[in-house]
């Protein structure tokens, strides 16, 4: 019986002093209250988190179902981060110990924030679609909200890193000042970075293009697929993707036929020579009344113009102009009003009596000279032996 009291007596003595001057008894307990935080975050998420998604379903908005989503990771290393807080309040640490453990934890803190932060940028950027469309900018709503995204999410990086820092005794805006020097050199050799930063804050602020125009410039001629704070991709049409910096782009000449109102036919028609006035008069007036009544063509005087005359006397054949615009500016279906368009035209032309010309030559010649030829003597046939037999 002694001796079971002894051991009772060192387990005891092992149970106050354990490591460092901590108990075991002030680990064990601290150990309980973080795992008591951690069952209470899967309560508070298996039961609040789950009526509040189901509130949030019920209403018009997909915002904040999403926001809900973004910040729950966050929400759960708060329930860890507190655990870790209120249990190490058990421990009885050393002062250095002590300032160590509140810097942690307080730098935890931080970053949750910020990362809470950062992970609701995207659902919140939904909001700027409203703003966008006030400003008249539909168009650029991608392109204007993919940009603010990501200048967003760089500053909240940015600050997230500088308050830790700032956490552990660094004087954020003395190293700043310190580096500038540093800061000078780096820009002048990252000054095409810069400059391509720049221009494409003007290509963004001048809606020179957005994604999925076509565009044409000296180098290539696709449709832009991405722009970059540094460059643009653009994809060839032989679906090659070309990366071109955004300071070349904003300072080239830059076609965006995606920006096409309506898209142009322009046709020289050649007829023979000895098509008639009045078969040329009425060729030009059906080929008119055709493209006037048609649905595919634009013929609204305040916002194209359609023209179809005698232009000019070719070297093989008279020259009829049509400039006309359809009213679509899809390629493949400009091709096809194209295509309707080239059947009418042969139709009124051949209808009519006349004919297309093609690339000739005539030659005329007024004397020959070696005077005339000679005439060449047929021989005669020699009879066959069947009709001298009959």
């Amino acid at each position: 019986m002694e001796s079971f009291q002894a051991f009772g007596e060192e387990f005891g003595i092992v149970w106050n002093t354990g490591v460092f001057g901590v108990s075991v008894g002030e680990v064990v307990t601290a150990l309980l209250i973080f795992l008591l935080f951690l069952a209470i975050r899967r309560v508070f998420f298996r039961l609040i988190v789950t009526s509040l998604k189901g509130l949030t379903r019920r209403t018009k908005t997909d915002i904040d179902d999403q926001l809900l989503d973004a910040i729950e990771k966050p929400l759960e290393l708060g329930f860890v981060i507190v655990g870790l807080y209120v249990g190490g309040q058990v421990l009885p640490l050393s002062p250095d110990a002590e300032n160590i453990f509140e810097k942690l934890i307080r730098s935890f803190i931080a970053l949750t924030l910020f990362w809470g932060i950062f992970r609701a940028i995207d659902p919140l950027s939904s909001l700027m679609d409203r703003g966008i469309e006030m400003m008249g900018s539909l168009s650029m709503r991608d392109t204007m909200k993919g940009f603010f995204v990501k200048l967003a999410k760089f500053i909240v990086v940015a600050l997230g890193i500088a308050a830790v820092f700032q956490e552990w005794g660094f004087n954020v805006a003395a190293v700043l000042g310190s580096l500038g020097l540093v800061g000078m050199a780096v820009a002048l050799g990252a000054k095409d970075f810069i400059a391509n930063l720049f221009a494409g804050l003007t290509i963004f602020l001048d809606r020179m293009f957005e994604k999925g125009n076509w565009i044409q410039t000296p180098d290539v001629d696709g449709t832009v697929e991405d722009i970059g704070f540094r460059a643009t991709k653009i994809r060839r049409f032989d679906k090659a993707l070309v990366t071109i910096p955004n300071a070349r782009l904003a300072g080239e000449a830059l076609i965006n036929f995606s920006r096409m109102t309506n898209r142009r036919i322009y046709w020289k028609i050649g007829v023979e020579y000895r098509t008639t006035k009045e078969q040329l008069h009425h060729i030009i007036q059906d080929i008119l009344a055709y493209v006037k009544s048609c649905e595919d063509f634009e013929t609204n005087p305040e916002r194209t113009k359609t023209f179809v005359f005698m232009d000019s006397f070719g070297a093989s054949s008279i020259d009829i102009m049509l400039y006309c615009f359809t009213v679509t500016t899809e390629w493949g279906e400009w091709l096809a009003c194209k295509e309707r368009l080239a059947y009418k035209v042969k139709d009124i032309v051949e209808g009519h009596g006349a004919a297309f010309a093609f690339p000739s030559t005539s030659l005329y010649v007024e004397t020959l000279p070696f005077g005339t030829p000679e005439p060449f003597p047929i021989p005669a046939q020699p009879a066959s032996p069947r009709s001298s037999a009959s």
